[in-house]
């Protein structure tokens, strides 16, 4: 796994209601978007293996006419079930994270309700293209997961998931040399796209996985409760 020498000035929450009704802090959202197959679900699977044991979170999916992506993380075991649930957004995954939220802020409340309280919520979107991006009003803060596969150009052609997502993911790592991706190009690409917003390299099939986007989700959590 690779870290392009990226800094923020800080993590910041960017949605303005922190508190539940009953007045106590709700719990930190954060979202992940990414296209078809770039591995959004692998990586929600492995973030809860790494922090299980530390903090309480919950997941939520997204998927246009199935509950194919909680049914995967339910068959991996990596939560209780009562912490897994899914939305069947039944058009245009972005509608539901962006445009119409209220699925996925009836689904995050319900989990605090049922299964909290709650220290993390993640919102996975279902397969979208590079313009997926997430409302405010649902999430705290973004991660866009792109792979190696699907080109070393996807950071040079940008788009609002690449260049504005709060953390970028190039996933799958370890094909690089079968695909004929170029990491140190897709590294300078993303740089100049993103300026100072952090980037992370990884495979979940090497020993470091998902180290890198967990300890940034730490950092997150880490600011929230401050």
């Amino acid at each position: 796994m690779m870290h392009l020498d990226h800094t923020h000035d800080g993590p910041t929450a960017v949605s303005a209601d922190a508190q539940r009704p009953d007045g106590t802090r709700r719990a930190l959202r954060i979202g992940l978007g990414g296209p078809v197959g770039s591995g959004k679900t692998a990586t929600v699977a492995a973030l809860c293996r790494a922090l299980r044991d530390q903090i309480s979170l919950a997941v939520v999916t997204n998927d246009i006419y199935t509950r194919e992506d909680a049914e995967f993380l339910l068959r991996e075991a990596v939560l209780p079930p009562e912490r897994i649930t899914a939305v069947e957004t039944g058009a245009c995954p972005h509608t539901a994270i962006r445009d119409d939220i209220s699925a996925n802020l009836e689904a995050v409340e319900d989990l605090e309700d049922e299964a909290g309280p709650l220290d993390l919520i993640l919102v996975e979107s279902g397969g979208d293209n590079l313009t997926a991006t997430f409302s405010k009003g649902l999430v705290d803060a973004q991660i866009f997961v792109i792979d190696v596969a699907g080109g070393d150009d996807i950071p040079r052609k940008g788009g609002p998931g690449v260049t504005t997502a709060d953390l970028l993911v190039v996933n799958k790592t370890d094909l690089a040399p079968y695909v004929g991706s170029d990491l140190a190009r897709m590294a300078a690409d993303a740089k100049a796209q993103r300026a100072e917003l952090p980037v992370v390299f990884q495979s979940l099939r090497t020993g470091d996985g998902v180290t890198g986007v967990a300890d940034w989700v730490r950092a997150r959590l880490a600011a929230w409760a401050a």
